[in-house]
């Protein structure tokens, strides 16, 4: 394998990473795996691997840097632990895209029929990196057209897999059409004229399918939207630092710098002011002094309020907690609560500690959290929220759960202050806006340090704060009812038919295969 293949692996990495904010040059993503596919144009399936391996781990380093930091300054952990810990991920989840380019050279050896495949085969992979191991889908592909309102209108039918399909199969289809340009070969066959025409006439056609689609739908979600009731909604963010958020005697300011926001919030009379996620940094109920602080905040102000705090419930044999979120009346009295089901491996619980009992959480103010009931919404007079708390946003089948059992308004609370200012707050902001787009549902999200925001079932991003700074922002949300979109509905068909399509295509080639032996 020559020092050319190995750059061209490395760029692909490099130009997968700056689609993704932070860098932000979304256009980048469509022409990312052209490289990697010149790079292991006719190699082996174990040097496909070996190149996708090297791709992947470039991508993933650059995308999730910022881990390093959040370990070493928040989790407490050894820079040299937190370097370790980095790596590994960045190995763990570059395996998918080694196994993505070695599948691509073994089952992909037609051209005509690659250009299915391998966007089959690529959004397989990351719908099982949502699942595996826990899941962890940060950064799936499709997330790079998060601000293109008329690409990602497809998400309501396809989900963000639709997208990252569609992108995937544009890398494929210019990688040919380059191939037949410079005559040459893929895995020893020649590109036919034919391939070529097909792929651009395919690309063109995808496209304009897309942009008309994408124009009918913002048009028909936006009479919707003109006709929908609406709800004013404040979004509280605190700007507490992290080093402060769990210190005893940071408590009552925290509160007070709370309720002075939620106040000035409240000069607008909003239905529903969100704190953050564990805005409260107490157990909520448990600590009576401070819970009634925070309640005689919330009669002074007279709305319903919904608070991120941590619970504790006192059982036999051990206490059990959770990571809440509290819907409170104006009176201050409890209306519902929800408690995160998708819990942060490490940070929020340590898995199979069994097993591994000499490792702690990184949260170590809060103690091991259990998960509460997926789907579960919190019954509102106005409407039915449907609470998505941190990195339970970047999990698609979680929101469409949500918006199934008639969840009319998305909310996330979240506390990204554990990132800094890196890219990682936009990151994952961006992720957001896929779920109201594929539920046909508003989101709004309340930040500790930002990103706030506000986000329409079309996509639009309406409003959002400055990192690192105190806001307090109101903004009226169309709430959209007795509508599920076909995503929420049917789910992720895309994904079952890329695996058929893939099963389909190693039979006949395993067949092909093993008549030939036979004849031999």
């Amino acid at each position: 394998m020559n020092q050319k293949k190995i750059i061209l692996a490395i760029v692909s990495g490099i130009a997968l990473t700056a689609g993704f904010p932070g860098i932000g040059f979304s256009y980048a993503a469509w022409v990312a795996f052209v490289f990697l596919f010149y790079a292991v144009r006719d190699l082996s399936p174990r040097q496909g691997f070996t190149l996708g391996l090297v791709a992947g781990f470039v991508h993933f380093a650059t995308l999730l840097y910022w881990l390093v930091g959040t370990m070493h300054i928040y989790g407490y952990l050894p820079l040299w632990l937190s370097g370790i810990i980095f790596i590994l991920l960045a190995l763990y989840l570059a395996l998918y895209l080694a196994i993505f380019s070695g599948l691509v050279v073994l089952f992909c050896t037609g051209p005509a029929v690659s250009l299915i495949m391998i966007p089959a085969l690529w959004v397989c992979l990351e719908y099982l990196r949502t699942f595996l191991i826990t899941g962890f889908p940060w950064g799936l592909l499709g997330y790079t057209q998060y601000n293109h309102l008329h690409l990602i209108q497809i998400s309501d039918i396809f989900g963000v897999y639709g997208m990252s399909f569609i992108i995937v199969f544009a890398n494929a289809a210019i990688f040919f059409s380059l191939l037949y340009i410079k005559g040459l070969t893929w895995q020893g066959k020649q590109i036919r004229g034919r391939v070529f025409t097909v792929s651009i006439s395919l690309l063109i056609a995808v496209f304009v399918l897309i942009w008309t689609y994408g124009n009918i739908r913002l048009k028909s979600v936006d009479k919707i939207i003109a006709d929908a009731e609406t709800i004013s909604i404040a979004a509280i963010q605190g700007n507490i630092a992290q080093s402060d958020k769990w210190d005893m005697e940071y408590r009552k300011e925290i509160i007070s710098t709370y309720i002075r926001l939620s106040k000035q919030a409240g000069l607008h009379h909003p239905d529903l002011i969100v704190w953050p996620e564990t805005a409260t940094p107490f157990y909520f109920k448990y600590n009576k002094e401070l819970t009634e602080m925070v309640l005689q905040g919330i009669r002074s102000i007279g709305t319903h309020f919904i608070i991120g705090s941590p619970t504790v419930e006192f059982t036999k044999p051990q206490n059990r907690y959770y990571n809440s979120a509290y819907l409170i009346t104006p009176v201050g009295e409890i209306a519902g609560r929800y408690d995160k089901t998708h819990l942060v491996p490490f940070g929020e619980y340590v898995p199979l500690r069994k097993w591994l009992p000499f490792i702690n959480q990184m949260v170590v103010q809060v103690g091991g959290f259990k998960a509460g009931k997926t789907g579960h919404t919190l019954k509102w007079h106005q409407a039915d929220i449907g609470v998505q708390i941190c990195y339970e946003v970047i999990f698609p089948q979680l929101a469409s759960e949500l918006a199934a059992n008639n969840s009319e308004l998305l909310i996330n609370i979240t506390n990204d202050a554990w990132f800094g200012k890196t890219s990682a707050p936009y990151q994952h902001f961006s992720m957001a806006v896929f779920r109201a787009v594929e539920n046909r549902r508003s989101l709004v999200r309340a930040a500790n340090t930002g990103i706030s925001g506000f986000i329409d079932p079309a996509g639009r991003i309406l409003q959002k704060s400055v990192l690192f700074k105190e806001d307090a922002m109101v903004r009226s949300m169309p709430i959209i009812r007795n509508q599920i979109s076909f995503y929420t509905r049917h789910g992720d068909l895309l994904v079952l038919l890329s695996f058929i399509a893939i099963m389909i295509v190693a039979v006949v080639k395993f067949k092909k295969r093993g008549t030939s032996c036979h004849l031999n």
